[in-house]
């Protein structure tokens, strides 16, 4: 692994994301935001300073929430970084694939909101919510279940942890767009 020394070097989306433990569409996403300075080649690709990339890293407050979405179907994750990206929040989102991209997530860098599907292959949602609810040395986080589960399903399974909130699918983007902008709220006022 390279070392990195000099400010003046420019880096790519994907060093970006190894640099700062997050995957390359947060930084796509926070290129695009502003937060992170950048520029783009002939070809389309982004160029991003190393200093930018730092100084990022190095800030000491956050002034966004973060949004971990865990969801194992690409066009579902498609719709949802349609959707979440389009409502302004103010929040640096991270998706994953599946809840063991999630639990690493989770770890590094502990998000302010979890948006989970149930069912996915090998960790589930379950597993998930438990290790996330159970740990008592990560600090508490908004979650919603976002499911094709009916309530009965859900039951059968144990139910959900208490303060989990369920959203079923399809999607109603309306009332899941509320909820994560009183969560985004939520995590403004406390930073304050």
């Amino acid at each position: 692994m390279k070392s990195v020394i000099e400010n003046d070097e420019v880096c790519t989306t994907q060093r970006a994301a190894e640099i700062l433990g997050v995957s390359v569409s947060s930084v796509q996403q926070l290129v695009e935001s502003g937060a992170i300075e950048a520029w783009k080649t002939r070809g389309g690709h982004r160029r991003i300073p190393m200093a930018a990339v730092l100084a990022y890293k190095g800030q000491p407050g956050r002034e966004q929430a973060t949004i971990l979405v865990v969801e194992d179907n690409p066009m579902q994750r498609i719709l949802y970084q349609k959707h979440l990206g389009a409502w302004n929040l103010p929040a640096q989102l991270v998706f994953c694939e599946n809840g063991y991209q999630a639990l690493l997530e989770v770890a590094r860098r502990q998000p302010d909101i979890v948006v989970t599907d149930i069912v996915m292959e090998g960790i589930d949602g379950y597993e998930l919510l438990n290790t996330i609810v159970n740990d008592p040395q990560l600090r508490p986080m908004h979650i919603a279940v976002v499911s094709a589960l009916g309530e009965s399903d859900l039951v059968a399974r144990g139910g959900l942890p208490p303060g989990v909130v369920f959203f079923g699918k399809p999607v109603n983007y309306d009332e899941l767009r509320g909820y994560l902008r009183a969560g985004c709220a939520n995590f403004l006022r406390a930073a304050r």
